[in-house]
């Protein structure tokens, strides 16, 4: 797969917290770089329970057990760290989405295991999902983040070519807009990340089952078809 435009953005972030030294936080040491991948983590966190924009470079410093200053020696703002989580969120999920266009036998299976992918990032990409949907405006806004526009448009192309296809071979319905209903698709799954709990009664497995046995089938009872006496 060539380099994405998210993978930009991820080298960007990356260069600006190059060179940091060893540093020690609460229940962590080792070097520089296992250090940043902690304080990553850790702010993402705060940023799905706080918000973005709610959340200080103090909180993010507190919360490593470190002072603010020291923050500064993996990254130059806390638009650096947030630049790495979406960067490498949009990474990860175009590659899954990619494997399954390549390996996929027809349309249904595709769009069947895109949806899957999608469940299967609320948990690890918890943060990113939520600063998405919370923040989106106000980081399109920077010069910086102009990749993530660039990225979702990809994401899109790939759904809507999935769909359409679907409709050209007479698998889908051929009166609807396959732009629109990849936006619903989208958002109904985004969504869940606000209620989505793991360890709950179904696992990102089980609600992508069930999401499909909606979307594909609806609610309605469909009764066995009687045979002809």
């Amino acid at each position: 797969m060539t380099t994405t435009s998210a993978e930009s953005g991820r080298s960007r972030s990356r260069a600006a917290g190059e060179g940091g030294s060893r540093r020690r936080g609460r229940g962590s040491s080792g070097p520089a770089s296992e250090r940043r991948e902690h304080l990553v983590r850790l702010a993402a966190e705060l940023f799905a329970e706080k918000g973005f924009q709610a959340t200080t470079v103090r909180n993010i410093a507190d919360e490593a057990g470190i002072l603010s200053g020291s923050l500064y020696h993996h990254f130059d703002s806390k638009e650096s760290i947030v630049d790495e989580i979406l960067a490498g969120f949009f990474n990860e999920i175009m590659a899954a989405y990619q494997r399954v266009v390549d390996e996929s036998a027809g349309p249904r299976e595709t769009v069947a295991g895109l949806v899957r992918v999608a469940f299967g990032s609320l948990e690890p990409h918890r943060a990113a999902i939520t600063v998405m949907q919370n923040d989106w405006n106000y980081l399109k806004g920077m010069s910086r983040f102009a990749y993530l526009t660039r990225s979702e448009e990809e994401v899109e192309k790939i759904w809507v070519d999935a769909l359409a296809s679907g409709q050209q071979r007479g698998l889908f319905r051929d009166d609807l807009d396959p732009q629109l209903t990849y936006r619903m698709i989208r958002d109904t799954i985004w969504v869940a990340v606000r209620w989505f709990r793991p360890g709950g009664r179904l696992d990102a497995e089980g609600l992508a089952e069930h999401y499909l046995k909606v979307m594909f089938d609806g609610i309605n009872v469909h009764p066995a078809a009687t045979p002809e006496s």
